[in-house]
């Protein structure tokens, strides 16, 4: 699963400050231990026969489930059901339904079985429910808040311009609301799930399609079956009216079901996925091991993406059209995180959610497997450079261990140490075995687990058994432990005794670490590298040298996950992007030369890391420039022009446009406005916004003309900046409309826009509009995203009322007032 956009901070918030009612509001929650679940009877097999009413959201289920005691005789059988009507249970036995007794308490299915059945007994149940997830919220410590399972997406159709559909989310356990099962993820069942939908529509799920029948009522009955297992949160079902643009790997289909409008840019969205398919096979040796994989994009998606056993749903922000994949395809990272999932996740799965590690750690490090195989080293450094940086930017995240056997709610356990930090304890593990032996190791854990569950100590025995190691040290540090390494290093020449010396302090508070380091000794003959093992509070180490090194680079490969103040010279840093040439060693030189731009020497480094080879390096260095300086300012300005006009990649242009535009100079007009019919968005909306800065009526005029076409990303922000800053009521349209029919996460990135033009419009009916869809937002939040939604649409609802109290407009001030809880007005 992958979360993403404004759902990463309304997660955070909400794992701050979460109220699930287990533990209370108390610290009791640390006191309990999530453990795997007991396993009393095994899933075999999940039938189901769906049928869905649109005007009411329900679905009427049939199921039939085997399973068999796990180990002791038993003769009952627990099941999750959540919100559901049950309306018969019976055993199945010669054909024959005999009832079973029952009770259910809106969570827990407890059946009675008919006898007591040993392990070796197959034994089937067969239960005729109703689902009803819009009118059941749980509360569990288990369950994402505001979790339902099942979504239907404007099943009426009563909102224009956003098709009808009808899409499951399952992890963390929510798939117990659309069908009655085990739904724990130490559960596997094969399935075969028929569904029966208007006939206008498609249907997809796991396995494969084994049949379709047309029915008398305009209906068709869909059948898809998986023949594997796979555990029951994996189960998903999708309807609604796609085009389906289809691709193959070894004679397996891999398709790709979209909204029609997107069907020809399908492949330029989807269209590395054969490749990454075949590059995964062959890095852990296992070959795909589903018979089809599709990936679905579904309206309203709760979350990033999820990986669903031969079936991924994407959120819509995956849809992007040709102009918007000019400048890179934003989600191609995450697709190839959920197909890496299929391997980590599906085919083995962890076994509780306290060791999401062996789900999310890897799917997170897929990213930078791919970045490097198809884009080259420096793309895959950036991308574990930013998981780094990304776990690493809240203090908070110390305190957690990889493996998380406390949490007052799952949702604590995705976040950035199970994703990001786990995806740079493999990488540090990789570069401590060594490609050979960490991808073969990789696939002794697939293929000694596969179709199983396991938790992070398979891995480590899968590692050990692979390299002959004892590595109980770096997962009792790693996965169990907490923290990292925060490392202060300095440096000394003895010129008598020859001798180089680099001195290593842990400066953490809580356990010292053990690791080994790579440092580098560089003279002018070259590079020679020294492997030291950190074991001390306190560390020297000494190197012969005949003269002064030019410069000793600690962690040499830059892998390791630590935090560091490293006292180099401004001399050592320029000398390390020149020779050193990591990504991270050339970052870190343009960080540390940026802080010294008054310096000349820093700043004619920075100009020559503008020509940098890795447009990521060129943008970041674009990113720490100081324009609040003229001179500064003067120097740069020739360079940025020339990468604003010149440079192949879209977004180095972009980001040049716009420090240009903080030069606010008339005689930038030409290059701004002629940028504005550059094919990109981020180009355009650039220099549209850089146009305003020195001529806001011009921009209103260009915002209007570039208005009249399709308008994504930067160039949409662009306009409803320009729009809701400098225009008037002729430009509430555009701003209103773009809202509506928004996704909920760009919702929350278009409400200030929304807000800012409502505040100056005089237009008492646009004024109410307005308004009413900003509280109809706010009223329509999932659960999950209230605690953030609420104070944040609240507060912009108080801009525009002070505003209209201002004006003396006491009627619109009245109407906002109407819209805010007591607490706010």
């Amino acid at each position: 699963m992958k979360k993403l956009i404004v759902g990463v901070i309304l997660f955070n918030s909400l794992a701050a400050r979460s109220q699930i009612t287990d533990a209370g509001n108390s610290e009791n929650w640390k006191n309990i231990y999530r453990s795997a679940t007991t396993k009393i009877n095994d899933l075999a097999n999940t039938k189901l026969d769906l049928r869905f009413d649109y005007s009411k959201s329900y679905l009427y289920g049939k199921a039939w489930l085997t399973l068999h005691p796990h180990f002791y005789p038993t003769d009952s059988l627990n099941l999750d059901a959540k919100g559901m009507t049950i309306e018969e249970i019976a055993m199945v036995t010669k054909g024959k339904n005999i009832p079973l007794h029952y009770s259910y308490d809106s969570l827990n299915l407890r059946i009675v079985l008919n006898r007591t059945y040993r392990s070796s007994e197959i034994y089937t149940v067969y239960i005729k429910y109703v689902s009803r997830p819009n009118e059941f919220t749980a509360v569990s410590p288990y369950l994402i808040p505001g979790e339902k399972g099942l979504y239907f997406i404007n099943p009426l159709g009563e909102t224009k311009n956003k098709p009808v559909q009808i899409w499951t989310q399952g992890e963390t356990e929510a798939n117990s609301y659309w069908f009655p099962t085990i739904d724990k993820p130490n559960q596997k069942t094969t399935d075969e799930i028929s569904m029966t939908v208007p006939s206008k529509y498609l249907t997809l799920s796991n396995g494969l399609l084994v049949s379709q029948k047309e029915n008398k009522d305009g209906t068709r009955t869909d059948t898809w079956k998986m023949t594997l297992p796979h555990a029951p949160y994996l189960l998903f079902l999708g309807v609604g009216d796609y085009s389906i643009v289809r691709d193959s790997y070894k004679g397996k289909e891999v398709s790709y079901y979209v909204e029609k409008e997107y069907a020809p840019v399908a492949r330029k969205i989807f269209g590395n996925t054969p490749e990454m398919i075949s590059f995964f096979s062959r890095i852990t040796g296992v070959d795909y091991p589903w018979p089809k994989y599709a990936q679905i994009v579904g309206r309203d998606y709760i979350f990033g993406a999820m990986e669903n056993t031969s079936v991924t749903l994407h959120e819509e922000s995956t849809q992007q059209d040709a102009r918007q994949l000019l400048d890179g395809n934003i989600w191609e990272e995450t697709i190839a995180h959920e197909l890496f999932h299929q391997w980590f996740g599906d085919y083995v799965t962890t076994e509780s959610w306290s060791n999401i590690t062996c789900n999310e750690s890897f799917a997170d490090y897929s990213q930078t497997l791919w970045n490097e195989h198809k884009y080259g080293k420096d793309a895959g450094a950036a991308s574990i450079y930013s998981d780094l940086r990304n776990y690493l930017e809240d203090s908070a995240n110390a305190e957690k261990p990889l493996v998380r056997f406390h949490y007052q709610n799952v949702i604590q356990a995705f976040d950035a140490v199970s994703y990001q930090k786990g995806g740079c304890i493999l990488n540090m593990l990789r570069n401590y075995v060594g490609d050979s032996a960490f991808f073969k190791s990789l696939n002794l854990y697939l293929s000694t687990n596969k179709f199983k569950t396991a938790e992070a100590q398979n891995l480590r025995l899968a590692f050990e058994e692979v390299t002959g190691q004892d590595l109980n040290w770096f997962w009792n540090q790693w996965y169990y432990g907490t923290g990292h390494p925060k490392l202060d290093i300095s440096y000394d020449y003895d010129t008598p005794g020859k001798t180089a010396k680099v001195f290593i302090k842990q400066t953490q508070s809580g356990p010292i670490f053990r690791f080994p380091l790579a440092i580098d000794v560089y003279q002018e003959g070259g590079k020679e590298r020294f492997k030291v093992w950190m074991n001390q509070l306190a560390d020297t180490f000494s190197f012969a040298s005949a003269s002064k090194p030019s410069l000793i680079n600690v962690d040499g490969d830059k892998v390791l996950v630590c935090e560091k103040t490293d006292h180099k010279t401004m001399d050592n840093f320029i000398y390390q992007y020149k020779n050193a040439g990591l990504y991270a060693d050339r970052r870190e030189a343009i960080a540390y030369c940026a802080k010294l731009q008054d310096d000349p020497k820093a700043l004619d480094f920075l100009k020559k890391a503008l020509y940098d080879q890795y447009d990521g390096l060129r943008k970041f260095t674009l990113s720490r420039l100081d324009l609040s300086k003229d001179s500064i300012k003067t120097e740069l300005e020739p360079i940025l022009t020339n990468l604003a006009k010149n440079d192949s990649k879209t977004l180095v242009r972009a980001m040049a446009i716009s420090l240009l535009g903080q030069y606010k100079q008339i005689s930038l007009k030409p290059l701004f406005v002629k940028a504005i019919s550059d094919s990109s968005y981020s180009v355009a909306g650039n220099a549209l916004e850089a146009l305003a800065k020195i001529d806001s009526v011009t921009a209103v005029i260009m915002a209007k003309l570039v208005s009249l076409q399709p308008a994504r990303g930067e160039l949409e922000t662009a306009i409803l900046d320009i729009f809701s800053s400098y225009g008037d009521e002729s430009t509430y349209p555009f701003i209103y409309n773009q809202f509506i029919y928004a996704s909920t996460n760009t919702k929350f990135n278009t409400v200030e826009s929304l807000s800012k033009i409502v505040a100056k419009s005089k237009n008492a009916e646009q004024v109410k509009l307005g308004v009413d869809l900003m509280a109809n937002f706010r009223d329509g939040l999932a659960p999950f995203q209230r605690q953030f939604g609420d104070r944040f649409i609240n507060g912009f609802l108080n801009n525009i009322l002070s505003a209209k109290q201002a004006a003396g407009l006491t009627d619109q001030a009245d109407y906002v007032k109407s819209k805010l809880p007591q607490s706010d007005k």
